[in-house]
């Protein structure tokens, strides 16, 4: 579905007088646009319609919903507009169907959890005030060209960019079954961090997301500790792994609780591995200590000598205190691993692996069928993706299959050696079991490969067949 605007962003007027010095400069929210027109064309390759709508503009209904996202730049004035608030409210209704959420939430200024609209409480923030880590001060930015505004500000406006620009995408190019299944990925808890470290924990969260990974919690977490507890122990249901980043801030203490959300998240994920290992499933946890703690508080240093020492607290858990790109690296070996293990599991019993290209999976199809009756599970390459994708997969079945048959159809002679090639380097590729069996099914005959340990299987169709089940019952034995 087409939209008339992209992106429709409302504001308190008065925070569009903020950093005004004069009739002639540019007011907080109209700067923001236009930043936000600039990296927006940078992601999209083309230019988006962005509109200014302040308290006193009126839009229709029907306008509202000719809106794909709203960006509420929310702050104390905003709050006490009745009439920015009725925008919310309406913009909410005229989307309900849409069944995802099109409302984004930038913090002009420091708002707690109550002090904010209950339609916008559950929304992921974007912070777009200063954060002074030595004092906790917190400020508007009037320099956005600052070494300050640099971290803060425009890593949450690459945030925003790269999130509206999905929404816009999947409302515009996808269907509805097609938007939840990006939510059945991968999934990660990365737990949520003192202020010190949230800009390293944004980094690494980017990161997952763009290699596919759904990234938990999706919302801000509850202030009541009871409430906290419930949501991130559901979030844990959902992932293989947990990681926690540990800095020099101690973090904020829900109501009810004499620990910090940081060591609350801990706390449950630890608890959760219990319970995975006694289910025996798979769950394991990377916890980051920062290599520099001079600023931290002695409750802080207090909390991280129990994590070094307490063999509850370290509960399937990796503790590492190094570089944080060194870090990184670990937890994309982790994940490798976790995806490699899971895959295991799913794949009970002997493994063919059916070597074809996209022109010959029709072909394929009646074999997959037959293998699939003899008792094998059956794992072919991705046709779909970049070639690197594609690439992956392919190393990834050479690393777990137990027997490989090679299907050439279409394909020519020189894409048969290549594949014969990729089943001898397989052990180069991480395979930690020997190849029990390789075969190449062709109507035509293969002489070149008598003396290369490949299993022919040439001739007709019902021929092929044939030779093709004593195969697998000779595999099987």
């Amino acid at each position: 579905m087409a939209y008339d605007i992209d992106v429709l962003i409302t504001y308190a007027e008065k925070d569009n007088e903020a950093g005004k010095k004069n009739s002639n400069d540019q007011g907080w929210v109209t700067q923001f646009k236009k930043f936000l027109e600039l990296m927006l064309h940078q992601v999209k390759g083309e230019t988006s319609n962005i509109v200014l709508k302040s308290e006193f503009d009126d839009f229709t209904a029907s306008s509202l919903s000719n809106a794909a996202v709203l960006v509420v730049i929310l702050s104390k004035d905003f709050v006490q507009s009745g009439r920015c608030l009725d925008t919310v409210e309406s913009y909410f209704k005229a989307t309900a169907d849409s069944g995802m959420t099109r409302v984004f939430k930038v913090l002009k200024s420091p708002l707690s959890t109550p002090e904010q609209p209950p339609r916008l409480r559950e929304l992921l923030g974007y912070d777009m005030f200063q954060l002074d880590n030595e004092t906790g001060q917190m400020k508007e930015y009037a320099d956005f060209f600052s070494q300050e505004a640099e971290k803060q500000y425009w890593m949450k406006m690459v945030d925003l960019v790269y999130d509206v620009h999905d929404t816009i995408t999947m409302l515009t190019g996808q269907s509805k079954s097609e938007i939840r299944n990006i939510y059945k990925k991968k999934t990660i808890y990365l737990a949520e961090t003192g202020h010190d470290l949230s800009i390293q924990r944004n980094i690494i969260k980017r990161e997952l997301q763009r290699h596919g990974y759904v990234v938990l919690p999706s919302h801000p977490l509850p202030m009541r500790n009871e409430e906290l507890e419930r949501v991130v122990r559901k979030d844990l249901e959902e992932c293989s792994l947990s990681v926690h980043l540990i800095g020099s801030a101690y973090g904020e203490i829900p109501e009810g609780s004499e620990r910090s959300v940081v060591d609350l998240q801990n706390k449950l994920a630890a608890e959760h591995a219990v319970v995975k290992r006694s289910r025996k499933e798979e769950f394991s946890r990377l916890i980051w200590i920062a290599p520099n703690l001079r600023n931290a508080s002695d409750r802080q240093k207090g909390f991280i000598d129990s994590l070094r020492r307490d063999i509850e607290a370290q509960e399937g858990a990796e503790i590492l205190q190094n570089p944080l790109e060194d870090f990184k690296n670990i937890m994309r070996e982790e994940l490798q691993s976790v995806q490699e293990r899971k895959d295991e599991q799913q794949l009970a019993g002997k493994t063919i692996y059916l070597v074809h290209d996209k022109v010959d999976h029709e072909m394929a199809l009646p074999l997959i069928d037959i293998i699939q009756k003899s008792g094998f599970n059956v794992v072919y390459p991705a046709f779909e993706g970049d070639l690197m994708e594609v690439r992956r997969k392919h190393i990834e079945n050479l690393r777990r299959f137990d027997g490989a048959i090679i299907l050439k159809g279409k394909v020519n002679d020189q894409w048969v050696r290549m594949k014969v090639l990729d089943l001898l380097k397989a052990p180069g590729f991480g395979r930690n079991k020997p190849i029990q069996g390789k075969a190449i099914v062709s109507q035509n005959n293969l002489d070149t490969y008598k003396n290369q340990d490949v299993t022919l299987i040439t001739g007709d169709k019902d021929k092929s067949i044939e030779s093709l089940k004593m195969f697998l019952q000779e595999f099987k034995s």
